[in-house]
């Protein structure tokens, strides 16, 4: 990632500060991305954790907390005193550096200045009245201004400006390729965001985004691999494989909305018949219940309360449309666990509160196609997150390019995970 400035713990290489080797470097980062992620460690805690000698910590922690990015809480009491002193423990500074993150949807930006735990500080909605790049960009660079002057006066606080959206995103190049959704392709969203603002800026697919979240702090943190997929306006993927997000050669992977699941169904809106997106979407639902005869509604709420507090044939329509979603998504959720066989998948999005009407149906797809062990082998979570969890995982993005922590590795069979 590019930027205009870069986020540099103390005694980093090129810091100005202690200097030091590379391996002394990336124990810091480790350390630091473990105390982060994990809320407060001890000592002791981290070096079992990362498989490092107690030395090893101490040395990488006395520069973090000298320069105010770890600091020491109270001393945690063991159940027995008599058998030693009790250790204190250490915590991130969270208030050390903010950042920024702003999620584009088609008729709004979401944006959320953020502590380094992702605590939210301050947040707006904007209303977007047109989507063209020049407009969508003057008014992430206004709200990113906004967010930025309610932060602590010091230049440096903010670390930077993470941009979620949908679609084929090209993080290496900071370009949105191509979104649908949006109607955009190649522009230049960190590039322009970036030098308008004097920012930091890293741009990510949206799904991506959340995945990176869920690693650093939500449930996924234990895990080398796992995949998330959305559901709501569109239907999306992201993919921890391995230790690392895996996004693809270009950026494209984890495309699971426009996977084919029928063939002869209803045009996509990226063009193509049949794709998983213009099946089980919130729009597709909402076309599928006017399509079985029930009435038009207005939006996703509107189709639940029919489909559960309904009579007659309307309400057996929407029924209907949620079952046929709920078997699509079913389907493409059964690719996903014979193709990559994940320790968890996080179903997430706006989507999860219809997921008593469509999960009966999803469950039957999945047993019907899955093979062998490949859906009992994988815990499945569910969680609901609405339009500031999408601008918090733009943050995230922000706060892990500049940590590093998933440039750390896979996770060595056999050995402890140095994990963020």
């Amino acid at each position: 990632m590019a930027v205009n400035r870069r986020f540099v713990l103390p005694g980093e290489a090129g810091a100005g500060g202690q200097g030091g080797r590379a391996g002394t470097d990336s124990t810091r980062t480790s350390v630091f991305a473990a105390i982060l992620a994990e809320g407060s460690l001890s000592r002791g805690d981290v070096a079992d954790l990362l498989g490092v000698a107690p030395s090893t910590v101490t040395k990488a922690v006395t520069p973090l907390l000298a320069d105010g990015y770890l600091e020491e809480t109270d001393a945690a009491r063991t159940p027995a005193p008599s058998l030693g002193r009790p250790s204190k423990r250490l915590r991130v500074n969270k208030a050390r550096h903010a950042a920024i993150g702003v999620k584009i949807c088609q008729d709004r930006l979401i944006g959320v200045l953020t502590n380094l735990r992702t605590e939210i500080m301050d947040h707006r909605l904007v209303r977007l009245p047109e989507h063209s790049p020049g407009a969508v960009l003057d008014a992430v660079c206004e709200l990113a201004a906004t967010l930025a002057a309610s932060a602590p006066a010091d230049p440096d606080h903010v670390l930077g400006i993470g941009v979620g959206l949908s679609g084929h995103v090209d993080a290496e190049q900071r370009t949105s390729r191509h979104s649908a959704l949006l109607g955009w392709n190649d522009v230049d969203v960190a590039g322009e965001v970036g030098r308008r603002t004097g920012l930091p800026t890293v741009v990510g697919n949206d799904v991506n985004a959340l995945v990176v979240g869920q690693r650093w702090f939500g449930p996924a943190r234990d895990c080398a691999s796992f995949a998330v997929v959305t559901v709501g306006a569109g239907i999306g993927c992201g993919l921890f494989l391995n230790g690392g997000l895996y996004t693809g050669t270009s950026g494209m992977a984890g495309e699971i909305g426009h996977v084919p699941v029928q063939p002869d169904g209803p045009v996509c809106n990226c063009g193509r018949r049949g794709c998983l997106e213009a099946v089980a979407s919130y729009d597709a639902v909402l076309r599928a219940i006017e399509a079985r005869g029930g009435p038009r509604c207005h939006d996703i709420d509107e189709a639940i309360d029919l489909a559960r507090r309904g009579t007659g044939p309307d309400a057996a329509a929407a029924a209907a449309a949620f079952a046929e979603a709920g078997g699509a998504l079913g389907r493409a959720l059964a690719w996903l666990y014979n193709m990559l066989n994940p320790e968890k998948l996080i179903i997430a999005g706006e989507g999860v509160k219809a997921q008593a009407l469509f999960r009966p149906s999803m469950t039957e797809a999945v047993r019907a196609h899955t093979f062998s062990t490949a859906a009992r082998d994988c815990d499945e979570t569910t969680i609901l997150i609405d339009d500031t969890d999408w601008a918090r995982g733009a943050a995230c993005l922000v706060i892990d390019a500049a940590i590093g922590a998933l440039e750390l590795g896979p996770r060595t069979p056999g050995a402890p995970a140095a994990r963020p």
